[in-house]
């Protein structure tokens, strides 16, 4: 007989192995290449020491001089603070009883919430990957009634709760957890639900609920060109500067070659993951089928298969900005946790816990973590890149 004690078992013993293993393989092939560690958790902080030049107690001299100073490394401490990932899944107390005495029937509603909470995992960890930290997913500009258009269309999906706030990051009153009930993809419009927005303005922001602010820092931060960086000021640490080449336009073999050496002469990075948008990836293939370019299919780490450039796997992924390659060394990279997903739990134990005043029970994974990039000056975006 299925009860809420069994069901809780069944989450606890054989669904967090699962769903940790697909939220750290799955999301895209260069997540699976990060290294994930508990190394460098200071209570609510990360603190990375980090490398940057070379030791200068190097010289030459004459037989009888005096040997050369003694000059150690250079290093820099990176500072950010654990970001809090939540993934929630919801079962109804009268889905739990109509399967009680089915097992198989429970199993399957469990298989299909678990599923749920993946999909949406995947995706808003994805996006979160390119982005900047802020959470931001677009660009409101225009509106009418409870229907959306917005410049950016790639990070937005049925299905999301989102918050509408202004550029300065204020939430608009009687804006907030509005879902998400259609997106027209071509038109870049977005019907939300709920009353009308009547406070709402062009300019103003989508945002996931709550979430303004405390997302990871993904490459998005990482390629900025000005302010600070894991508490390291730009201006002043040219070192914290990663390669940038704008405008490209028809991407060609030459442009990825230059921007590969360059990475290898400034920081003696050596590129070992390409990432990019769809219609970049396609002009990529036709220039290497005009060119009669060798490409070999590479399968990466989560069963993803993958063209390469000398050796280099190159992956389109659907939240890479448009018009946009990066050019990546994941030994660079380390996620850094307090722990890896776990599910969070009640002082009595219990994971599945009752909303109150309704008849619904919600089990939440957690995941304190956030990215750290070591050596910005050994990675490289091209933007500008003419798509097919």
């Amino acid at each position: 007989m299925v009860t809420m004690q069994s069901a809780d078992n069944v989450l606890k013993s054989y669904y967090l192995d699962i769903v940790s293993k697909q939220l750290n393989t799955e999301i895209n092939p260069f997540f699976a290449l990060i290294k994930h560690s508990t190394a460098d958790v200071w209570g609510k902080e990360i603190r990375r020491v980090a490398q940057f030049g070379i030791n200068g107690g190097i010289g030459a001299g004459t037989e009888d001089g005096e040997l050369p100073n003694a000059a150690s490394n250079n290093y820099k401490e990176f500072v950010t603070t654990l970001k809090n990932l939540f993934g929630t899944l919801e079962i109804s107390d009268k889905a739990v009883r109509a399967s009680e005495n089915n097992i198989g029937s429970f199993v399957n509603l469990l298989n299909a919430e678990m599923q749920g909470l993946i999909d949406s995992s995947v995706f808003n960890f994805g996006r979160m990957l390119f982005g900047d930290g802020s959470g931001k997913l677009a660009s409101i500009t225009n509106v009418v009634d409870n229907k959306c258009t917005v410049d950016n269309i790639q990070n937005i999906i049925e299905g999301m709760l989102i918050d509408i706030l202004t550029v300065d990051g204020n939430v608009v009153q009687g804006a907030t957890a509005r879902r998400v009930l259609s997106v027209d993809r071509d038109k870049k419009e977005i019907l939300l639900s709920g009353t009308t927005l009547n406070n709402v303005n062009v300019g103003d922001i989508l945002c996931v609920q709550g979430s303004y602010g405390l997302e990871l820092t993904g490459l998005g931060a990482i390629f900025k060109e000005d302010g600070t960086l894991y508490g390291i000021d730009r201006a002043n640490n040219r070192w914290m500067q990663p390669y940038i080449q704008k405008n490209v336009g028809d991407i060609d073999e030459n442009t990825l070659q230059k921007a590969m050496d360059r990475l290898e002469e400034r920081a003696g990075s050596r590129v070992d993951i390409i990432l990019c948008s769809w219609g970049v990836k396609r002009a990529l293939q036709n220039y290497f089928s005009k060119y009669k370019c060798i490409t070999d299919v590479v399968t990466l780490a989560g069963g993803y298969k993958s063209i390469t450039y000398n050796g280099i796997p190159i992956v389109a992924d659907r939240f890479c900005p448009e018009g946009t390659l990066f050019l990546l060394n994941s030994k660079d990279f380390c996620l850094h946790q307090l722990c890896d997903w776990r599910w969070l739990e009640g002082d009595d134990g219990k994971i599945l816990k009752q909303l109150s005043n309704k008849p619904v029970y919600t089990a939440t994974l957690v995941k304190y973590a956030d990215l750290i990039c070591t050596r910005p000056s050994g990675q490289a975006m091209l933007t500008g890149i003419t798509e097919e």
